[in-house]
């Protein structure tokens, strides 16, 4: 490691000298980035990622003098790639040069991958907010290039969070959006059960039973197919049981649909939510009695 580190620094400080000194316009970039490029790549053999990371930048430096814009979003994406080990905010920055110089060339796909992965690097670091925030960017970004299943996979992010956050309305209107584009691809039909029942648990967040009843008449409309699968029956059984204020029934409903289809993480906080609010009015109705 020891010995890939001097040569990475070896190799950079030639390529600084080369920067320095004189030269065609062109020649001394040229062989500028490929020496930065070497010692790049030996900074990651040692494990020196800072280094690496720095001197990724440096070579996108010299692919942007070069006029070479492709070459220099991928030099920052590496930049990133080696930042992120162990500087996300460093990472985020690189990834933002690289989305900025994919749109200039017109690369809208690489753009909103790279978007995506700063949502994943925030999300990583718990900032809800931010990871929002560059998940329906990169949500648009698809969608503009017509990437519609990556589209609503950073869609589905979104909404995850926005329930999350008690963000329902938020939420189900994305869930409903998908599930209704689902719908309309033959490949991703069966998966719009899913989306509605993710849908119906945010509207069941909500605590509005005649709202829950309309939207499972709604989504039977959407999907002609929906009242006779598990997931409509779980949303009509918890509604009843809701109704009827019986936490025991709420209880069972969900105990036999899990065992069938185990319910993930997100759908137990928020079902969790639900029986919480169902408890509190338990509670309330035997204090009144």
């Amino acid at each position: 490691m020891g010995d890939n580190l001097e040569k990475g620094q070896d190799y950079e400080q030639k390529a600084e000298k080369k920067l320095g000194g004189w030269g065609l316009f062109g020649s001394k970039f040229d062989d500028a980035a490929d020496l930065f490029e070497r010692a790049a790549n030996c900074y990651k053999l040692a494990k020196s990622w800072d280094k690496a990371g720095a001197t990724y930048v440096k070579l996108a430096n010299c692919h942007i003098k070069l006029d070479s814009k492709h070459e220099a979003a991928g030099a920052y994406v590496d930049a990133a790639h080696s930042y992120k080990k162990v500087n996300i905010s460093e990472a985020v920055s690189c990834l933002d040069q690289a989305v900025n110089l994919f749109c200039e060339i017109g690369r809208i796909t690489m753009a909103a991958k790279y978007l995506k992965e700063i949502a994943e690097l925030y999300e990583s670091e718990q900032n809800i907010e931010q990871a929002i925030a560059y998940y329906e960017k990169s949500a648009d970004f698809y969608e503009n290039e017509e990437g519609t299943t990556s589209a609503n996979q950073c869609k589905a992010k979104v909404a995850q969070f926005a329930s999350q956050l008690e963000q329902y309305q938020k939420a189900i209107e994305i869930y409903e959006d998908i599930a209704r584009q689902s719908l309309n691809n033959n490949l991703l039909k069966y998966g719009a059960r899913g989306h509605l029942l993710n849908a119906g648990i945010c509207q069941l967040c909500k605590g509005d039973v005649v709202a829950i009843t309309n939207a499972l008449e709604r989504y039977q409309e959407m999907d002609p197919t929906f009242g006779g699968t598990r997931e409509y029956r779980l949303l009509a059984n918890i509604a009843s049981a809701m109704d009827e204020e019986d936490v025991t029934k709420f209880t069972e409903v969900i105990k036999e649909f899990d065992s069938m289809s185990p319910l993930d993480s997100l759908k137990t906080t928020l079902l969790l939510r639900v029986k919480e609010k169902l408890k509190a009015k338990e509670l309330e109705e035997d204090d009144l009695t």
